[in-house]
């Protein structure tokens, strides 16, 4: 899709290419309401008004015991293809335009992971397959959630827990 030539990965980040293909944030704060607010407070980060940057719903310093979601997604908008293909676009050199009109009606999509914040990391909370291999294996009818964690590194430690969620309070 993106063809660097002349420049590097972190110079095509910096031009914000990014924002072609997920110009929203990536994620929220998890609290009281789904989409929890009070992103943008005194004393924290400002919020910064560039493509792909100024849709964050946040900028504080992330502390332990908050609770969000990081959501990463590839999305295929029209009017956001159309603007990178122009002619004098910033972005038109580094776009194969054949491989991205291929994707035009796709539409896009995001995974959605829900983690607390700890002292050491985090704990994913998001119990959903994410390897090809989890995918392909659901897809063909396999046992969800699996015996085995084969990515660690996200972070999921309720996965193979036979009890993932604790009982339900006693009813009145």
């Amino acid at each position: 899709m993106v063809v660097p030539k002349d420049k590097s990965v972190e110079e095509l980040v910096e031009m914000r290419l990014g924002a072609v293909f997920m110009p929203c944030g990536m994620g929220h704060f998890i609290g009281i309401d789904t989409h929890d607010v009070g992103g943008y407070l005194t004393g924290q980060p400002e919020r910064v008004m560039q493509p792909g940057l100024k849709s964050l719903r946040t900028a504080r310093v992330i502390e332990p015991a908050m609770v969000l979601t990081v959501e990463p997604g590839c999305y295929f908008i029209e009017h956001l293809l159309n603007e990178a293909l122009e002619d004098g676009s910033p972005f038109v050199t580094y776009l194969d335009a054949g491989l991205v009109n291929e994707f035009r009606d796709f539409g896009g999509i995001r995974l959605e992971d829900v983690v607390a914040i700890t002292d050491t990391g985090f704990i994913n909370y998001t119990l959903c397959p994410r390897t090809v291999s989890e995918v392909e294996s659901v897809m063909a009818g396999g046992k969800w959630p699996p015996m085995k964690d084969e990515a660690p590194e996200l972070c999921r430690d309720r996965l193979t827990d036979p009890n993932p969620l604790p009982p339900p309070p006693p009813s009145c």
